[in-house]
């Protein structure tokens, strides 16, 4: 049976839920996945954070500074990568290269959108890494980035940035992407790709990504039961947000991977936020992991953005077991912090595996192109770092029940109660 307890972490409010194995019961529904659908406020300043998540760094060379928006710049970086076998629904690309350069100023030029800060060294980040490595191999021009965009503020943000000197245009998250349908029509001289999660309706005026949440969920439970097992714990404590339905749809899936493990496992949730996608919360998230931390808490799943690291940095003096939240190198990263286990849903690979593909015409606007535990290509799922061999057979075990289907009539129980208010 599910129990459900409420305090308050900052606000101190915390979410218990016990024997895991008690999701089966949950009744079968259709999975109405997508976009939260939750507002900001209208006070939607970002939140300031030494540490913090995805898109924002001036520079000097770039020729669109003066009409950038606030908290937009351009840059470039590192090396990306390779192209991918893709599932995908709908009609594959015809394979001729498109002509990129959709303002003729002879130069292409990537605008990336993010819903948090663009160096939160998590999910944010992970975009614009990929983008400004992709663009310096390729001899792009310098990329446009603007980030902490709030979901009521994503059209005019939006907006704003298909009118700079763009040529291909990135959507972070599903979060901002509300406006993008009716905007993409309007600028579809520019080349539009979101990174939407799940659930966002398809269009011939975008290319989309999506993954297999549930699925992904799923393995990170698996390899925190494992690791808790191993260990000699049985306390979880996942910080997230505010009990959006996408956050649902993760911990639920997650408690079903945990219990698979050891149904005895408590799990506890604990939303850090002030409002709706308010991911980058330090003194919420840092008040929240003091309190698990006090209450036992073995393993500590911040699945957060800005406030991502420094719970990290915490759980790391604290001696918990404690998971990245999309980053997919945290178990090579170099630096002061570490991590045990790598959730894999990390916007940079997919831009990685999805820009070769634009580029030669293989992916288009119009197609959705999916990634899932146990499928070619590898970029999602849970990973233990420095996993012994019997943990990656049980990693593997699990990986491989995700891609047989056998999980699906739960994940759709889940999806239910997450998006559907069962």
């Amino acid at each position: 049976m599910l129990t459900t307890n409420h305090t308050d972490p900052g606000r101190r409010r915390s979410f218990t839920r016990r024997s895991v194995a008690a999701l089966t019961a949950l009744t079968m529904v259709t999975a109405a996945c997508g976009s939260d659908d939750d507002a900001s406020p209208d006070e939607t300043t970002a939140p300031a954070t030494g540490d913090t998540m995805s898109d924002d760094t001036a520079s000097d060379g770039t020729t669109a500074e003066d009409t950038v928006p606030a908290g937009t710049t351009s840059d470039d970086t590192v090396p990306a990568g390779t192209t991918a076998e893709d599932p995908v629904d709908g009609e594959s690309g015809s394979g001729d290269a498109p002509d990129l350069d959709a303002n003729g100023d002879g130069e292409i030029r990537i605008g990336i959108a993010a819903a948090g800060p663009r160096d939160d060294g998590a999910y944010y980040q992970a975009v614009v890494d990929a983008a400004e490595a992709f663009s310096e191999e390729n001899g792009f021009g310098d990329v446009i980035v603007v980030d902490n965009i709030q979901a009521a503020d994503a059209a005019t943000e939006l907006a704003n940035l298909a009118q700079q000197p763009v040529d291909i245009v990135i959507v972070g998250a599903s979060e901002i992407a509300e406006p993008m349908p009716d905007l993409a029509e309007e600028y579809s001289d520019l080349f539009w790709y979101c990174n939407c999660g799940a659930g966002f309706p398809e269009s011939e005026f975008y290319l989309q990504s999506q993954d297999n949440g549930a699925g992904i969920a799923y393995t990170a439970g698996v390899a925190t039961g494992i690791l808790l097992r191993d260990s000699g714990g049985d306390s979880v404590t996942f910080i997230g947000c505010c009990d959006l339905g996408f956050e649902i749809q993760h911990y639920l899936s997650y408690q079903l991977g945990l219990g698979s493990v050891d149904e005895s496992f408590e799990f506890n949730y604990v939303p850090a936020g002030d409002f709706p996608f308010d991911f980058d919360n330090v003194q919420n998230a840092t008040a929240a992991y003091e309190n698990a931390a006090a209450q036992g808490a073995e393993a500590i799943y911040p699945y957060l953005g800005g406030s991502h690291e420094p719970v990290v940095q915490l759980a790391n003096q604290g001696g918990q077991i404690v998971l990245s939240a999309g980053a997919s190198d945290v178990c090579t990263r170099e630096g002061d912090l570490t991590w045990d286990i790598a959730v894999r849903f990390d916007g940079g690979d997919y831009v990685r595996e999805i820009f070769p593909q634009i580029l030669d015409g293989s992916a288009t606007e119009g197609e959705i192109i999916t990634y899932s535990p146990g499928e070619e290509p590898d970029v999602a799922g849970a990973v233990i770092c420095d996993a012994t061999p019997e943990q990656q057979a049980e990693m593997d075990e699990a990986y491989a029940t995700v891609a047989s289907g056998e999980l699906d009539e739960q994940f759709g129980q889940i999806a239910g109660e997450a998006f559907g208010g069962e």
